[in-house]
């Protein structure tokens, strides 16, 4: 029907049991619940998700999964990357895209994909909780900001 839809952590698992979004969220690389706070890579900021951040920009987010390694098979991992549906990947604090940068071990440290109309965002880090400047983070705030300024322009 053309409208947004986000699912964060156990949410965008469901989109991609629908079929909503490609791939699947399967158990981490070492088999361990994480807690923490990752720095992740703004990809793109052409899209009504992403507009309130800078291309490259390194953001730090909370991720909180047991099942949060995105996994696809190389065809679908090749049409996301060509198509560029990858908005978010796990990096070092400096924006290196590289195995130490990478939590759960997600193929292409791939932290976040949208699906070709750019309206269907599934991401594991959790904006939401990086959205209060008492929590000491408001770098998933500007998400929001994102969409909310495509409804105001409307």
């Amino acid at each position: 029907q053309g409208k947004f839809v986000l699912g964060i952590c156990n949410g965008f698992q469901m989109l991609t049991e629908m079929g909503l979004l490609p791939g699947a969220l399967v158990r981490n690389r070492d088999l361990h619940f994480i807690c923490d706070r990752v720095p992740v890579k703004v990809e793109r900021t052409d899209l009504h998700w992403t507009t309130a951040y800078h291309p490259g920009e390194i953001i730090t987010l909370p991720i909180a999964h047991g099942e949060g390694r995105y996994y696809a098979d190389a065809d679908t991992l090749k049409a996301l990357e060509d198509n560029g549906q990858v908005l978010f990947r796990y990096a070092t604090v400096s924006g290196e895209i590289e195995t130490t940068g990478n939590p759960n071990g997600s193929l292409n440290n791939i932290a976040g994909i949208c699906d070709t109309t750019g309206k269907i965002l599934g991401m594991m880090p959790h904006p939401e909780r990086a959205a209060d400047p008492m929590l000491g983070n408001i770098d998933g705030m500007r998400l929001f900001q994102s969409l909310l300024k495509t409804f105001e322009d409307c």
